[in-house]
């Protein structure tokens, strides 16, 4: 099937690892020219190499896309560096301190970084990239939400959970904001992705997600890469504010001592 993404520039955030490097790459699997943000500057430009060297058209936008002015910035660069943009994947996260404490125990700074990080970088970087959207009469976003909000969130992660709840009522308001310039605006749910950061989870735990789930495994990577790629695609014209669940079936999970 012809997606028709050859040509089309997609920017991804957070894309230097994990979900977000298995966007980038289903992306230009399909031809698109991708632009890889990061916060991290070095890993960005190490990944945008690596896509080069794989014969794709890559470049680098590293930012913190939180900033309003990064992510003007980074939307910006992203617009020059291939001459246009037509794909927004808004993947950019933060987790780890900032997780697994109960609200009457949350630190302020904890709520808001991992709002911000989620939310506040979802809503900037599709202001500044719908313009560029309409101008050309063609546009994908494709923001990040979870199977916290699908499936109710487990203890410790209020914070996380509102942040990607917030990522969902947002793609579904701004869908009918711009759904008649030509720009669809969905979100996708992944579940457990077999990720680096699966891989700091102890086997007992790895036991009882992948036990649990219907399909008896983790996502993996390339599986979420190749459903972004077909939510950008001409033949996904039509799916427009939608979320798409990528959780195997299973979205409340029992965890018991893992």
């Amino acid at each position: 099937m012809d997606l028709g993404l050859q040509g089309k520039v997609a920017l991804v955030t957070g894309a230097a690892r994990g979900i977000g490097r298995a966007e980038a790459l289903g992306l230009a699997a399909e031809g698109a020219r991708i632009v890889i943000n990061d916060i991290d500057a070095e890993a960005a430009a190490r990944c945008a190499e690596e896509l080069r060297q794989a014969g794709h058209e890559a470049a680098a936008a590293p930012g913190d896309v939180a900033d309003e002015a990064g992510a003007a910035g980074v939307v910006a660069a992203a617009a020059v560096a291939f001459g246009r943009l037509d794909i927004l994947v808004n993947n950019a996260g933060a987790g780890g301190r900032h997780l697994g404490r109960r609200v009457a125990e949350m630190e302020i700074d904890d709520f808001d970084i991992i709002v911000s990080t989620h939310l506040r970088s979802t809503f900037l970087c599709s202001k500044h990239a719908i313009p560029l959207m309409r101008a050309n009469g063609f546009g994908r976003i494709v923001n990040t939400s979870s199977m916290n909000v699908t499936g109710g969130g487990r203890p410790g992660v209020a914070n996380y959970s509102a942040a990607k709840a917030g990522v969902l009522g947002f793609t579904r308001t701004v869908a009918k904001e711009v759904g008649a310039d030509g720009i669809t605006v969905n979100a996708i749910a992944p579940g457990y992705v077999a990720t680096d950061f699966i891989a700091t989870f102890s086997p007992e735990k790895r036991a009882v997600i992948t036990g649990q789930n219907p399909v008896g495994r983790f996502c993996q990577p390339e599986e979420v890469g190749a459903l972004v790629a077909f939510l950008c695609s001409t033949q996904a014209a039509f799916i427009n504010g939608a979320l798409i669940c990528m959780d195997g079936g299973k979205r409340d999970f029992h965890w018991g001592d893992a």
